[in-house]
């Protein structure tokens, strides 16, 4: 889903960035994590800037290991313990079935967070393995998993580099994981490729393309296209040495596809869900008022000969 869930998300280059603080009065399986590298109480700056993979990954982990608590606490109410959504809009796995029949079939769920969808595939009969580049995010996996009596297998790894054999899975998805905050999508295509076995299906969501165009603003400000959606250079976090703090990759629709074709899959699918007319909350930009005219999400349904 998606990380960064205040309304200055994605502030113009140049500004200062307010971080989230991390605290979660629920997690006493471990202490709170601090980032002994993120101590020194001075904002870092929002630019655009090409990044590296070595340097992306490395601010991936750490944001997200400093940020998991909070992020459950804010979020844990909409994506539930064991629950199975797609997307700030609420679309259900088990109402639209995009990964198809999952029940004795082994999935890997890439950028899992804290797993409650693998939770809700286990519910339902499959056998998930939950990967993610936050050892903090996975550690809430836990956390749930001793609250409900349930045990997801959860890996800490890149989804670039998948720690597993050839052919290991029939079905893979990621619900806004990894490929957001990735320099090299179409390396962790050809990683999600090879380790699905012949005739499985890859299923991701990520923030529809055409979101990049416009300020991540939940209000009418958010209506008004202020940047170019054929620009591809990074959004970026950074502290006063210039090290990368948060970074999140743009491609265009057009992009994307070319990745997964690229990758050897066929594209069955692309969806966009609408914005439900009960649903008043918002995440982020993601809002009643943007949501009903313009698509916040796109989800790609692929399968493997």
């Amino acid at each position: 889903m998606p990380a960064r869930s205040d309304t200055a998300a994605s502030p113009q280059p140049g500004s200062q960035v307010n971080r989230p603080t991390s605290h979660d009065p629920h997690a006493s399986l471990v202490a709170r994590y601090v980032d002994p590298e993120d101590a020194d109480g001075v904002d870092d700056d929002a630019v655009r800037r090409r990044v590296g993979l070595v340097e992306s990954v490395r601010a991936g982990r750490r944001w997200w290991d400093a940020n998991a608590d909070e992020y459950q606490v804010e979020h844990g109410d909409f994506l539930g313990d064991a629950r199975f959504t797609w997307c700030p809009e609420g679309l259900d796995e088990d109402r639209v079935k995009l990964l198809g029949p999952v029940e004795g079939r082994t999935v890997l769920e890439v950028g899992a967070g804290a797993a409650q969808c693998s939770r809700r595939l286990l519910a339902r009969g499959a056998f998930p393995i939950a990967l993610d580049l936050s050892l903090r995010q996975l550690q809430h996996s836990r956390r749930l998993d001793a609250e409900h009596g349930t045990r997801v297998p959860v890996v800490q790894a890149d989804a670039g580099r998948l720690p597993f054999a050839d052919a290991s899975f029939d079905l893979a998805f990621s619900a806004y994981g990894a490929l957001p905050f990735s320099p090299d999508g179409a390396g962790i295509m050809r990683e999600v490729f090879r380790v699905l076995r012949p005739g499985g299906r890859w299923v991701f969501s990520i923030t529809h393309p055409i979101r990049w165009a416009f300020p991540d603003e939940p209000g009418p400000e958010g209506l008004t296209a202020v940047a170019s959606y054929f620009d591809t250079t990074p959004y970026v976090e950074q502290d006063h040495t210039g090290r990368a703090t948060y970074v999140e990759q743009h491609r265009t629709l057009g992009e994307r596809v070319r990745e997964v074709v690229g990758a050897g899959f066929h594209l069955l699918d692309i969806v966009e869900p609408e914005w439900p007319e009960d649903l008043e909350s918002t995440w982020g930009g993601w809002s009643p008022l943007r949501g009903r005219l313009l698509p916040g999400t796109a989800i790609f349904v692929c399968t493997r000969d």
